[in-house]
């Protein structure tokens, strides 16, 4: 069931006070209104924090919190939300990885304190590991975005980005699965903001259920596959993006790269590809931008996360230094 703006509001006051409030901060001082939503400075690094702590809040104020804790299949960045939401409860967190998840996503897991087991090369096959051992352990499965207690906390965000550019046009999110776009959406829709959701060309998954009419499998194929790589999207997500305020647009690697790079070079901002995919729909690589602003269009780009490694961004800035 695809949450409401309600919902969304519940989740505030849900987890107000366990989540950072979001800072927004505009991307120049030129006459150009766009601003970053600096998500990446959220709890664990990514926005998966607010939908963690709701989903993790809920269920212990329903005592359906067992002592077996939560479990979760994850990319990495939801992973490392849950493990947090449920030290944080004093419940334990199992989570599992597909073997090719980021050294760095790994190692933050276990300094949460979770149990962390590596299955198969794709998501799919962590996914139906953890459901085979919440049905055996009796641990509470949560999900890494297809959850209506997930995508009202994520909602949350936009809520927050509203309250601080109250004359906004339209937000710029990237889609893995859906968590962060569907509460994106609701919210944004209530206040009459457009919504962009950008995807890779190499993780559509969104893109391809507007096409099909309905969730289908995609291939997985992106530098951003490690956050935005689920094999489908939703069926909340793609019942949100049938809104007519909704648009989907997809990205080349290329420019993902580009976007990242550019952050760093002229903003000193560090993200994640999964993150850099929004700013990449602004960027010319080519044949021009896949989102071109209308002018005095006020914009504003959700930076979702930054659980990465920044020492090829940084090792390129020094061979630029040296020349």
């Amino acid at each position: 069931m695809t949450p409401t703006f309600a919902d969304i509001e519940a989740a505030a006051a849900r987890i107000d006070g366990l989540v950072r409030p979001i800072t927004v901060a505009p991307a120049g001082p030129g006459p150009d209104p766009l601003w970053f939503a600096l998500e990446f400075l959220q709890f664990t690094g990514t926005f998966k924090a607010r939908g963690a702590q709701n989903f993790v809040r809920a269920h212990a104020a329903a005592e359906t919190l067992p002592a077996a804790g939560v479990t979760i299949a994850s990319g990495g960045n939801a992973g490392l939300a849950c493990a947090w939401a449920a030290r944080d409860a004093g419940v334990p967190a199992t989570v599992f990885l597909p073997e090719t998840a980021p050294p760095v996503k790994i190692s933050r897991l276990r300094d949460y304190g979770a149990q962390v087991r590596l299955i198969g090369p794709e998501y799919k096959q962590a996914l139906a590991a953890c459901r085979e051992f919440a049905e055996t352990s009796g641990a509470l499965a949560a999900h890494a975005y297809d959850h209506p207690l997930i995508a009202a906390g994520a909602g949350t965000l936009m809520r927050e980005i509203q309250a601080r550019i109250p004359d906004l046009d339209t937000v710029l999110v990237a889609v893995g699965g859906g968590g962060l776009f569907t509460g994106t959406a609701v919210a944004a829709q209530h206040f009459g903001i457009r919504t962009v959701a950008v995807e890779p060309r190499g993780c559509r998954s969104l893109n391809a259920a507007l096409e099909a009419g309905h969730p289908v499998d995609v291939t997985v194929d992106s530098i951003a596959s490690d956050s935005l790589g689920a094999p489908n999207v939703s069926a909340m997500a793609s019942a949100a993006a049938q809104h007519p305020s909704v648009r989907s647009l997809l990205v080349p690697d290329e420019a993902i790269r580009a976007a990242r790079q550019q952050l760093w070079d002229s903003h000193r901002i560090v993200v994640e590809n999964g993150a850099a995919t929004a700013m990449a729909a602004l960027l010319d690589t080519g044949s021009g931008p896949a989102y071109r602003p209308e002018p005095g269009e006020r914009v504003c780009v959700i930076l979702c996360g930054a659980n990465t490694d920044p020492s090829d961004l940084v090792q390129r800035t020094r061979a630029f230094l040296s020349t």
